[in-house]
Parts: C-alpha cells; structure tokens; sequence
C-alpha cells in the first residue's frame, strides 16, 4: 500500500512529519510512503534522520497552503502546493490514502471534492475519539463538517460510526446513542425527535436510545451522534480538560488520555479513498499514528464496508 504525506503542513513541519516517519518506519513494515512537500527542506531532515530511502518517494512540492488562506481559492490557485498534489496523487491511484496537519478546510475540500463521496451517501462526516472513564473509547460524529444536518443525514453517520467503531477500534457489536437533552423518546429539538425514529428502526446498527452529555464519558454509547454545531461543542471541550490538566500538571492516567496525539488525527468518513486530517500543532507522535490510522482503514478496506452497510 502507498500512504500519501504533506510533509509542509502543521506549525512544525517539516521537521515533526520527518520524525513521525522515521518512527513508522522503524516499527512497521506495510506501507510505502509518498512524502509531499518542499525537497530542500525535506532530504537533509530525511538524511539527519536516517529514513530508510526505500520505503520513501519524495514528491517536491513548491508551493505551501497556508493555515490562514481561503480552502478553495488556494487550491485553485497553488496547484504546486502540497496539499493539492496530495490529492492528485490519490484520485490517480498513486496512492492508497493521504494525511495532512495543514488547512483543514482545504482538506475537506479536497476531499469532497477531488476524491468525491461513497455511492450513497448524502454528507460526508468528521469524528473524534472519546476516552471513556472505564479504559475505553467512544466515537463521537460529526464535529464540525456538518453544523446543521437532516434527520437522513444523523442516521447515515450512525452507520459510518458504527463500521469504523467496529473495524478501528474493535468493537464488536457498537451502541448507538444519539446526543439529546434528555433520555425519554421524544425529548430534544425538531432535528433529534425526527432522527430517533430512523435510528430505532435502522437494521444497521445497535441503537440504544437517547444519551445525555454527562453520558458521553462514561460507557453509555460507543458510537454518538450529533449534528456538527454541538460535536464541535463537545471536542473542544474535551480537548480544554487535557489543556488544563496539563497546564495544572495534575497527574492523571484518564486526563492524559485526551491528548489528540495519541489518536493521530481525523478520518473523514463517508469519502471514497482515506483522507485523514491532523491537528495543526501535530509532532512527531500525531503523524506516527495519523499513518498507523490510514494503514489500519485500507488493510480493513473500510470506507469499501461503509459503501455495503449504506446500500
């Protein structure tokens, strides 16, 4: 299999994407890479930390999008950029999935939009992976692709969830809850009293019912749905209890498990080749796992699962 790296983007690149390279590299042996990015910055860090020249192609790239550019008119306009010839390389084939800590909105729209959505499915989704108290984790979908869904929309992610729950993070049967104001059927707002109904009849999934926010770390649901606005409510939550722990320095074993790095980055389900998104503050760990993340989604051909599940 052949991964595809942006090497130039996040605040510390080149430098933390060499290091997370050199530690895939070290420790596995499935994939080749397809580095992506500036040849005069990359080779001597390549050089300076001896990564393994044959299980690399570095693809020079002259341009750079930056985080503060708008997503579709910098796509359009640096065709030399990291970022757009990543996607190049994956919609001809060349390569298998890409990975990018660069702008996320020219992420997403190249995904949309260069690598298109899986037959049948209406919105593509984002998600992140919630720690749970007891030792476990949860997915929580979509957090900020989407902020205004259709009911139509919330049962297509149960589904998504539900496939990459189970062929990721290896859970065999996973709960669906879906994100209310209260547990009773029949709570919430226009959107998630028009939503259960799909969800308690889907076949698909495992739906368990409605589920609270004081539910979502502890193990009431593995899978979580919600429309975009409150997804993103609630990572950025999450992600402050980490922050502040940290800052704190109080010694947890659960707090430290909020650490982004440790899961590498975001897959953006429902698209039909893996395209996976990093933090913009992303090191060496965070790319480490972002590969071992589109590795483990190609070997399990989950987006291809996804596809039967919808149909």
């Amino acid at each position: 299999m052949n991964i595809g790296l942006d090497m130039m983007g996040g605040d510390f690149a080149p430098l933390e994407a060499v290091k997370g390279v050199q530690q895939y590299l070290a420790e596995n042996a499935a994939a080749n890479l397809f580095l992506i990015g500036n040849k005069e910055q990359i080779d001597p860090l390549l050089q300076e930390h001896k990564v393994p020249a044959d299980r690399i192609t570095v693809v020079h790239a002259g341009q750079v999008i930056g985080m503060d550019e708008h997503p579709t008119k910098a796509l359009k306009e640096k065709q030399q950029s990291s970022i757009a010839i990543g996607f190049h390389l994956l919609a001809a084939g060349k390569t298998d999935a890409f990975i990018s800590a660069g702008n996320t909105g020219a992420m997403l729209v190249g995904a949309l939009f260069s690598i298109k959505a899986v037959e049948g499915v209406l919105r593509p989704t984002i998600s992140t992976i919630i720690p749970k108290e007891d030792g476990g984790t949860g997915l929580l979908l979509d957090v900020g692709l989407n902020a205004d869904c259709k009911p139509e929309q919330l049962n297509q992610f149960a589904v998504m969830g539900s496939v990459y729950a189970r062929l990721i993070l290896g859970i065999e049967n996973p709960r669906v809850g879906l994100m209310n104001v209260g547990e009773e059927e029949g709570k919430g707002n226009l959107l998630a009293q028009a939503t259960y109904p799909l969800l308690k009849e889907n076949k698909q999934i495992n739906f368990v019912g409605n589920i609270e926010g004081r539910d979502v770390l502890v193990d009431k649901a593995d899978v979580m749905v919600c429309e975009g606005f409150t997804g993103n409510i609630i990572l950025k939550l999450a992600e402050t209890l980490y922050e502040i722990s940290h800052r704190r320095q109080l010694k947890d074993e659960y707090f430290d498990r909020f650490n982004f790095e440790n899961y590498g980055g975001t897959p953006v389900l429902g698209v039909a080749k893996p395209v996976i998104i990093g933090h913009g503050i992303s090191g060496a760990r965070a790319f480490y796992n972002m590969i071992g993340v589109a590795e483990k989604m190609i070997e399990k051909d989950v987006l291809g699962k996804m596809k039967e599940a919808l149909q």
